[in-house]
């Protein structure tokens, strides 16, 4: 009778510890927690629903999820973990992409002309940025350029700017970074090029406004 009891008894604490789950106590556990979920969401996940489904506090969450991304990469894993913003997700690693493009009938690059690519640069550096604000950084029309990238899921709109007309805003997506190998925005590389192309802009309109300048008095004076 008592070898029954204890079979059961064991049997018990076995099926409760298995509805219960891992304790997750420490970055480490929580991040094996965050993995399982990320893998079988399939999608990205904001922390404060990771947080909901784990039950741990909102600090426990950041440090699995550094700790998962740490040892993804530290590993040489063929996943990492992609952040942007509170949303988290799991992606192929970008050495490993073209495998994965070939298994889903995906090209690897889309075809992003010079002018598409110089306005996609300074939408991810500059971000959130309105298209008003691109084209003076740019000092050409943008909106071809911007509709393709939102075309091809690179950049979307993020939200309205609180000034008359409420333009849109646009920033990079989770696809962005996936197509060019990144975890997260901070995983860019130091811009290079961005700040000498707008001050050059600002100097040829100043020149501009100054030549303008110049012929009015000059017709002002022959009158």
């Amino acid at each position: 009778m008592n070898d029954q009891h204890n079979k059961t008894t064991a049997a018990e604490e076995q099926q409760q510890h298995e509805q219960q789950g891992i304790s997750l106590a420490t970055p480490d556990d929580c991040a094996c927690a965050i993995e399982s979920v990320l893998f079988l969401a399939g999608r990205p996940i904001d922390i404060a629903e990771l947080q909901k489904i784990l039950r741990v506090p909102a600090d426990l969450v950041l440090e699995g999820i550094s700790a998962l991304a740490q040892s993804l990469e530290n590993s040489r894993r063929g996943i990492r973990l992609q952040r942007a913003g509170s949303l988290a997700q799991l992606v192929t690693a970008p050495e490993t992409a073209v495998y994965a493009a070939t298994v889903l009938g995906m090209p690897t690059h889309a075809k992003l002309t010079v002018a598409t690519l110089e306005t996609l640069s300074i939408i991810a550096y500059r971000q959130p940025i309105t298209r008003s604000q691109l084209e003076m950084i740019r000092g050409v029309n943008s909106e071809r350029a911007v509709t393709s990238l939102t075309q091809y899921g690179l950049v979307m709109e993020v939200g309205r700017a609180a000034t008359v007309g409420r333009p849109i805003l646009y920033g990079t997506t989770l696809e962005f970074l996936q197509r060019f190998g990144l975890t997260s925005l901070d995983s860019l590389p130091a811009p290079e090029g961005i700040d000498e192309l707008e001050e050059r802009r600002r100097k040829d309109a100043a020149a501009i406004r100054q030549a303008a300048l110049l012929t009015e008095t000059t017709d002002q004076q022959n009158q």
